[in-house]
């Protein structure tokens, strides 16, 4: 069973829900009006008028998806997230490695709150901030300071 296509107000009043709920890219977006639109027309006509009316910013998007996500994780991480999201190479760039090191020490102090005192702790510390997408350099400083209080 079909189901028809959303007449053009009910494909807009389904991207506000949708908006209303949490930020979305256009990407985002459009991957997931698509099944429910007439048309590619229809659908790339609704999301420039939402771009236009600045209901829709992949900028604002990418705003939120770095706050929530710099808790957790380093900037490359949240560079490859953005890009998986289809956010377009200017705006990832932009987004600053700005207190990448005070990130990396919170995340760290929080996962373990004692400090390394054997090689092997330091090297499971170093391998868990670069999962987390911290880059070599942050991690590098982290733990030769974890060295010299020791």
């Amino acid at each position: 069973m079909t189901e028809k296509p959303d007449s053009p107000a009910e494909l807009k009043a389904r991207a506000l829900r949708h908006l209303v709920r949490r930020e979305h890219s256009r990407s985002e977006l459009a991957r997931k009006l698509a099944p429910h639109a007439q048309s590619a027309a229809a659908l790339a006509a609704l999301l420039a008028e939402l771009l236009s009316r600045r209901q829709l910013s992949d900028e604002r998007y990418a705003e939120e998806r770095v706050r929530v996500l710099s808790r957790k994780y380093g900037p490359a991480k949240i560079r490859h997230d953005l890009r998986a999201k289809g956010i377009s190479s200017d705006i990832v760039e932009a987004i600053s490695s700005d207190g990448e090191l005070e990130r990396a020490r919170a995340i760290l102090a929080r996962k373990y709150p004692e400090s390394a005192t054997t090689r092997e702790e330091r090297a499971k510390r170093a391998r868990f901030l670069q999962g987390r997408g911290f880059s070599t350099d942050v991690i590098l400083r982290l733990i030769r300071r974890s060295d010299e209080r020791a």
